[in-house]
């Protein structure tokens, strides 16, 4: 075993292939949401949910243009963390390094639970055992080279991308009549209640619904560190990942509501589900359930990798455990796997055993961090811009309408945090979030401040 140290987080091995980066970039953000959860939001709102769709896509285009610039023009250092850190310090550094830490192991947690639930009606063993397993099989998983991990994202998220590909097809064909009975799909889409039927101001509280199911196309950065060719894996997927990921999900959700109206779907309920069955899709139900269960064991997947990067790097800082640093140069940091899998299992049996109390906390102090770090990257990518600009070093910095459009994006941040403190159903997620990350920054004060400065 070898001890690495410095900014840059230890090799794990370049065994990553640009076929893994793209698929890992694209299914990373398709998750269950998009196959169950958007249900609730078409159902609150109608067709109006597409314009938030878009307005979704549109951040989280710019906060990936912003995050991959950063790292081609300052390459080798690390996760996105790293950059952060080098915008603003240590003690931000340390804060938004264990934030985005904890908000992933929780969902390593969920993610075990809902697969669990999921294969229980195939396999009739308890709900803690099946979690138990799912979590030592995406352990096993990770345990392995690089390459391993990157092979079995690329497939459990193909069959996701498969799925979605297949139902817009079909959708496609079935609104145009190639197929079926034929149907007005314009008249299912507007002709109940107009594409506004609920109203503009009910768009503004299903914003953080809608970006909760986008998220998660940062971890395709890290993993295209353990690539042979970092910097054109993540010019690539950084340009081009939010733009087909609000493409992918503008034109599905349209294309279901021609299918089959909104004021049929029902919070809870697979709309893809409903959508082929009535297009006479046989097997519909089952088809989903393995999409849907392919998206969980990704999700699952890629964010005990992405906890074990983040985790492992923060050791490598001195803002862990000395321990975790270690790791073989051909494998994965087993260490830090070890600790963020057995962690996301305490979460797991949290929603067992105390689901209205303790998970409950857990999932609401969680909850917000995503944006607190998609907002840090606004932040530092600004800093850093108006560095290298003082420097003469910004050839690499190329996005337009800067600093305006930086700050709108920042400002579109800060609209969802708004949005959830409005709705008294997102409320204490985002108070619970916002005192999390005030404790982590309290704890960088402490710890942070007894080491030397190491960015730079």
């Amino acid at each position: 075993m070898k001890k690495f140290n410095g900014n840059a987080p230890p090799s794990a091995g370049k065994g990553l292939t640009s076929r893994h980066i793209a698929m890992i970039a694209l299914g990373g953000v398709i998750g269950a949401g998009l196959f169950v959860g958007v249900s609730s939001a078409i159902a609150k709102t109608g067709p109006g949910i597409a314009l938030i769709f878009v307005g979704v896509g549109c951040l989280i285009m710019a906060i990936m243009r912003m995050l991959g610039e950063m790292v081609i023009s300052n390459p080798g250092r690390g996760s996105f963390v790293e950059y952060i850190r080098l915008a603003h310090g240590d003690r931000i550094g340390f804060s938004a390094g264990w934030l985005y830490w904890f908000f992933w192991v929780v969902v390593i947690g969920s993610e075990a639970i809902a697969g669990a639930m999921i294969l229980q009606d195939w396999i009739n063993l308890p709900i803690w055992v099946l979690a138990v397993a799912v979590i030592i099989i995406m352990k096993i998983v990770n345990f392995c080279a690089p390459k391993v991990f990157g092979e079995c994202e690329f497939w459990l998220s193909s069959i996701k991308v498969f799925t979605i590909v297949a139902f817009i097809v079909l959708s496609a064909l079935y609104v145009f009549h190639a197929f079926g009975p034929g149907i007005d799909g314009m008249k299912n889409l507007l002709g109940h209640g107009g594409f506004l039927p609920k109203g503009a101001t009910t768009l503004l509280s299903l914003v953080p619904t809608v970006l909760f199911t986008m998220m998660g196309s940062e971890i395709s950065t890290v993993a295209a560190a353990e690539s042979s060719d970092p910097s054109e894996n993540v010019a690539r997927v950084t340009r081009s990942l939010g733009l087909r990921i609000t493409l992918f999900y503008v034109t599905s959700v349209c294309l279901m509501m021609m299918v089959i109206p909104w004021t049929n779907m029902h919070a809870g309920r697979s709309p893809f589900v409903a959508a082929l069955q009535l297009m006479g899709v046989p097997g519909a139900a089952f088809i989903m359930r393995i999409a849907i269960l392919s998206a969980v064991l990704s999700c699952l997947n890629s964010s005990m990798y992405i906890t074990s990067r983040i985790l492992t790097e923060l050791a490598a800082q001195g803002d862990a455990p000395k321990f975790l640093v270690r790791s073989s140069m051909d494998r994965a940091p087993r260490m830090a796997i070890t600790i963020s899998s057995i962690t996301g299992l305490l979460v797991a049996f949290s929603s067992i055993l105390s689901p209205d109390t303790i998970f409950a906390f857990l999932l609401n102090c969680s909850g917000a961090l995503i944006l607190l770090t998609y907002a840090l990257i606004a932040t530092s990518y600004i800093a850093l811009r108006g560095r290298s600009h003082k420097e003469g070093t910004s050839k690499h910095f190329t996005m337009l309408f800067f600093p305006y459009g930086s700050i709108a994006a920042l400002l579109g941040i800060v609209l969802v945090f708004v949005a959830m403190l409005v709705n008294p159903e997102e409320r204490m997620t985002a108070l619970a979030s916002l005192g999390t990350a005030l404790v982590c920054y309290i704890m960088a004060w402490i710890f942070a401040s007894r080491l030397p400065s190491k960015n730079g």
